[in-house]
């Protein structure tokens, strides 16, 4: 019997209808939002930036400039990275050919016709860890791209105005001892 009355109240709620709202209310939301301004910036570099610059008030906050910045370190660290990447993988060609070839003194390559299979192995290495370095620096002018959009989304609707002072003056306590007043002025 329990069971029954269960199912019956279970299903007797799926005929139920609430009353429909006919009032249409707007929301105007207008806020800059820095989580769009961080996502754009890592969907995008640098549109965060030119997110924050077009959302700020005329002559407040200038941030595209920063947008070339950001690719040309993207762009450096990438090429670096590339380079090392080539040097050390003809480093590795040239030992292991020359280990294969068993003469130890035949050279593929001339630029490293100097060095003998030791220094092509520690050049190698260099080189590696050198390329590995460029990928995180690539990885760091990534993050602080999108970190930057971020934390500039905040300031776009700071207050700075001529209200809000901080002003350092000297001050005598007695005589003897002098010392400094900070007095902060808020609206």
């Amino acid at each position: 019997m329990k069971l029954l009355l269960i199912v019956f109240a279970f299903l007797s709620t799926l005929f139920v209808y609430s009353q429909t709202d006919t009032t249409n209310i707007e929301v105007n939301d207008t806020l800059h939002s820095p989580k769009k301004a961080a996502l754009m910036s890592t969907i995008l570099p640098g549109a965060g930036q030119v997110y924050n610059h077009i959302h700020s008030e005329k002559g407040k906050h200038k941030v595209f400039w920063k947008v070339p910045l950001i690719y040309a370190g993207l762009g450096a660290t990438l090429f670096f990275a590339a380079e090392n990447h080539v040097i050390q993988r003809n480093l590795k060609k040239e030992y292991l050919l020359r280990v294969n070839n068993n003469t130890g003194s035949t050279t593929y390559f001339p630029e490293f016709s100097i060095y003998d299979n030791q220094g092509i192995l520690t050049l190698q290495q260099q080189h590696s860890r050198n390329r590995d370095l460029m990928l995180f620096a690539f990885i760091a002018v990534y993050g602080l791209n999108v970190l930057d959009a971020f934390v500039e989304a905040h300031f776009v609707e700071f207050d700075v105005s001529e209200d809000l002072t901080l002003s350092i003056r000297p001050n005598m306590q007695n005589i003897n001892t002098p010392g400094i007043q900070l007095a902060l002025k808020f609206r």
